[in-house]
């Protein structure tokens, strides 16, 4: 499979799993499951592209693993805009985490914080590197924003760690954050 093919595949895999499922004759469960089998029908894709879709994502987006009833199923490990419980654990953050963005965004993020929008959680990311690289993908110059999560979780904010590495928290206000 091409590149461009695997981009292309993550991306609807992305979308039918985080957003509209829906769309793709795909139901979640209340932890954001559903069967390979019905995946791979609703995308027309086989098993073997889905296996190095899900293998070589480099922000680990998936999860695959076999469910109660023996088949196996597949979740979005986060950022999901449709209601799911993935049954993560409160966890307690390194001192610092970082959130990779656009400079165009920069003044309302100083304005509000770190909002979550139509998304369960906050992003965060455990090093600069994986941050200027989700920061990229918007349009402008990347920034990366320092989280003051040590602070954060001793005033009572709650983090999460995704099982691809990345924390997730409800918001995260202006006093914590630094360019």
């Amino acid at each position: 499979m091409e590149r461009r093919d695997l981009v292309r595949v993550s991306k609807q895999m992305s979308f039918a799993l985080r957003h509209r499922p829906d769309r793709f004759g795909l139901t979640l469960d209340r932890a954001g499951w559903t069967p390979v089998a019905d995946l791979l029908a609703a995308l027309g894709i086989t098993r073997a592209q889905l296996d190095v879709v899900v293998a070589g994502n480099d922000k680990q987006r998936f999860a695959v693993e076999r469910g109660p009833d023996g088949a196996d199923r597949i979740r979005a490990n986060q950022g999901h805009s449709v209601p799911v419980e993935l049954g993560l654990a409160p966890a307690p953050p390194p001192d610092r985490l970082f959130h990779g963005t656009s400079d165009s965004v920069l003044p309302a993020i100083r304005a509000e914080g770190l909002r979550r929008g139509r998304r369960h959680h906050v992003h965060l990311s455990p090093d600069v590197e994986t941050a200027r690289r989700v920061g990229s993908r918007r349009a402008g110059a990347v920034v990366v924003l320092t989280v003051n999560a040590a602070a954060m979780a001793h005033n009572g904010h709650v983090f999460y760690r995704s099982p691809n590495g990345v924390w997730l928290t409800d918001v995260v206000p202006p006093p914590y954050l630094a360019t």
